[in-house]
């Protein structure tokens, strides 16, 4: 809460006034948390290296994925250190939703370090048992999802979005609890099925909570979410400085997670943002709206249970490997242009989920 004391020297300096602002703290939180990227990254790639804990690579999969064999993975520490430092220093901790991102952050990274810990320790790759994995995810999301439930100062707790309608909103009533679960565990895993290829996730992250933040302090501003026909919420607005640590982060990280990549996110990395990513949504009230900006992992998620359902029924692939990038790949795509053009196709659906704000 370094904002707090620097907020309060304003009638000594009066430049500190600035410190109030949103959009301020949320471009300080961007650099802060890129910084923290840089400086701590070198040392705890070289901290996984030398523990052992590296990636041990499928012996299913594309072969040029053999010689990745030995990169440190479980980067993403790295990833939630950059993210909750920038936000206890830029962020107001008495707003209650950045308790709430906070809890989903940790949450789902918790589970993320168990599953690649014991995967690293077996040296195979299952890690947590698929029902103790899912048990987890469903009580944390279960916790967020009742805690955003019985919030009173949110008159929309229960409601539904219908992007491109201005007046089709849906009352979910109790079921807003598993719906809100469905997407919060689903937006997690789709992300963790996503990171397969250097860069990839963390580069679709960095789009998608980029969107997500204008949607967020849209929705927790009372002028233009009246403009926008968006439901204002108050409190929101704060969660843009969360948006914003974990871009930084996001971006930090892919310094190192690039083609050919020095360390891997891991699960401790992909499952953290996918359920911070899901919870925005959730909050927010723009849950169809992640479908969108988040198409990429629908898309890789949806490849992965087509190619299981086809052959268990069928006996047969629809795809050469799910998830689907992976396919691309045994075509012939060169993993860094699979991972350009994914990234492409990234932006144009964060473009088209920012249109809904207008197309209504």
């Amino acid at each position: 809460m370094l904002f707090k004391f620097l907020y309060g020297l304003r009638d000594v300096f009066s430049p500190f006034n600035v410190f109030r602002y949103i959009t301020f703290r949320t471009a300080l939180a961007v650099m802060t948390a890129i910084i923290i990227v840089f400086f701590i990254g070198p040392w705890i790639i070289e901290r996984l290296r030398r523990m052992s804990l590296t990636q041990r690579i499928r012996s299913d999969g594309p072969q040029t994925h053999t010689a990745k064999t030995g990169t440190p993975t479980m980067g993403g520490v790295l990833i939630h250190i950059a993210i909750l430092l920038s936000v206890v220093l830029w962020g107001d901790l008495n707003n209650k939703y950045i308790w709430v991102m906070i809890v989903a952050v940790s949450g789902f990274g918790l589970i993320g370090f168990a599953d690649d810990y014991l995967k690293i320790s077996r040296g195979n790759t299952k890690g947590l048992r698929a029902c103790y994995k899912f048990g987890f995810q469903f009580a944390v999301a279960l916790a967020i999802s009742i805690f955003l439930y019985r919030t009173p100062t949110d008159p929309y707790s229960t409601k539904l979005i219908v992007p491109f309608f201005k007046r089709l909103v849906i009352d979910l009533g109790w079921f807003y609890v598993p719906f809100a679960i469905l997407v919060i565990v689903g937006s997690s895993n789709a992300v963790n099925l996503t990171d397969g290829i250097d860069g990839l996730a963390t580069g679709l992250v960095a789009i998608a909570v980029l969107a997500n933040g204008v949607l967020v302090y849209i929705a927790g501003h009372a002028g233009l979410s009246s403009y926008l026909q968006v439901f204002f919420i108050p409190g929101t607005g704060e969660l843009t400085v969360f948006c914003g640590a974990i871009f930084g982060a996001s971006l930090g990280f892919l310094w190192y997670n690039t083609y050919p990549a020095e360390v891997f996110m891991g699960d401790v990395g992909s499952l953290g943002l996918g359920g911070a990513l899901g919870t925005l949504a959730i909050i927010t009230k723009h849950e169809i709206v992640l479908a969108i900006v988040g198409g990429i992992f629908v898309i890789e998620t949806f490849s992965v249970i087509i190619q299981v359902t086809s052959f268990k029924l069928t006996g047969k692939r629809v795809f050469r490997m799910a998830p689907i990038h992976h396919h691309f790949e045994l075509l012939g795509w060169p993993e860094s242009k699979t991972v350009v053009r994914f990234w492409i196709v990234g932006i144009m659906l964060a473009l088209l989920s920012l249109a809904t704000l207008k197309v209504r």
